[in-house]
């Protein structure tokens, strides 16, 4: 996993590890801030941490090829974003094969990049949601794998909004990446697809 905050997404995958409703190992948990909270929850739960922060890297590329050896030194298959906030290059994704998933709080493709629950709010949507999606080189727009719709209330603020997708986030990317672990799945242009 890949984080750089507080970790709920990080928590909600604990969770769903130990209560049975996802059968996977949590190999690492790699953050790029070092005094981020999410690493509290990951030594808690006996999950190894790195902290490999991108200051002072030459190069985006050159940051996200140490992440790739770290991840493969520890024979990680699938890759889980969830609040990383950084955009990983082309490179990393060569490097490496298995599936990268994200957590983004909108419907995409609508709302790419951040502050999507206060871009929703701006353009008076009335549903919002949030999306783990396959990441590609381009932002946000990667197959999407699940998805959740929340409702918009006339009076929601992007705090309110966000503490209600954050909920449907928690229950979706566990089932996410559970699907993606289960195979018999591919990709069909920018389509997911259930075999």
């Amino acid at each position: 996993m890949l984080v750089s905050g507080r970790g709920s997404n990080l928590q909600a995958l604990i969770d769903a590890v130990r209560d049975g409703r996802l059968q996977a190992t949590i190999a690492v948990v790699l953050c790029n801030v070092p005094d981020a909270p999410a690493l509290v929850k990951a030594t808690n739960a006996g999950i190894e941490t790195l902290v490999a922060s991108h200051l002072g890297w030459p190069s985006r590329e050159a940051y996200d090829e140490h992440l790739a050896e770290a991840l493969h030194a520890r024979q990680v298959d699938v890759v889980c974003l969830a609040g990383f906030m950084r955009r990983l290059s082309a490179r990393f994704l060569e490097r490496f094969s298995g599936p990268v998933l994200n957590v983004h709080p909108s419907l995409l493709p609508a709302f790419p990049g951040v502050d999507a629950p206060d871009q929703a709010l701006t353009h008076g949507v009335r549903v919002a949601g949030c999306t783990v999606h396959l990441v590609t080189a381009e932002l946000d727009a990667g197959p999407i794998v699940r998805q959740a719709c929340v409702a918009v209330h006339p009076d929601d603020s992007p705090a309110s909004l966000s503490a209600r997708i954050l909920v449907e986030e928690h229950r979706l990317l566990p089932e996410a990446v559970a699907r993606v672990l289960a195979g018999g799945w591919r990709v069909d242009g920018r389509r997911f697809v259930d075999a």
